[in-house]
Formats: C-alpha cells, sequence, structure tokens
C-alpha cells in the first residue's frame, strides 16, 4: 500500500520513515505530484533484482529470434550426452 505525502513532510522522517514496510511504500509529492518512492530496503533489491532476470529473459527471447534453438535430443547429442 502507497502512503502518499508532500516532501515537506520529510521534516518529520521519523515518523515518515515508519510508515515504510514491505509492500507499503511512501511517496513523496512536490507541488501536488508524485516526485520520490520511499521503499523498504528488501523490496528495493528484489525489485532490482527481478529487473536483472526481466533483462536477461530479455536477452534470451532476442538471442532466439537470431540464432538456432536446440531440442533437447539435439542439445545432449551436441554435447554428447546420453
Amino acid at each position: 500500500m502507497e502512503n502518499i505525502v508532500p516532501v515537506s513532510d520529510m521534516r518529520y522522517y521519523n515518523q515518515t520513515l515508519s510508515d515504510v514496510s514491505v509492500g507499503s511504500q511512501v511517496i513523496l509529492t512536490r507541488n501536488g505530484k508524485a516526485e520520490y518512492a520511499v521503499v523498504d530496503i528488501e523490496e528495493w533489491r528484489r525489485t532490482k533484482a527481478t529487473l536483472r532476470l526481466f533483462e536477461e529473459l530479455q536477452k534470451g527471447y532476442r538471442s532466439l529470434a537470431n540464432e538456432k534453438a536446440y531440442t533437447p535430443d539435439e542439445l545432449a547429442e551436441r554435447l554428447g550426452v546420453d
């Protein structure tokens, strides 16, 4: 759940930070527009890891479109695995 507060509320940063937890972000606004997000560090790390995974998957999809793909049997044969 997002908690939306004006950036001026950061003068009460202890209260603002106490509202941050996994799944509960604080969105800071400036002049009524969302400008910043404060998230729990574990949530941030998971988000970064997820983005890296998606980037790697995208590379795989692109290479699949440009290169030959092998069936499991073809791959085993190429690797000399029974």
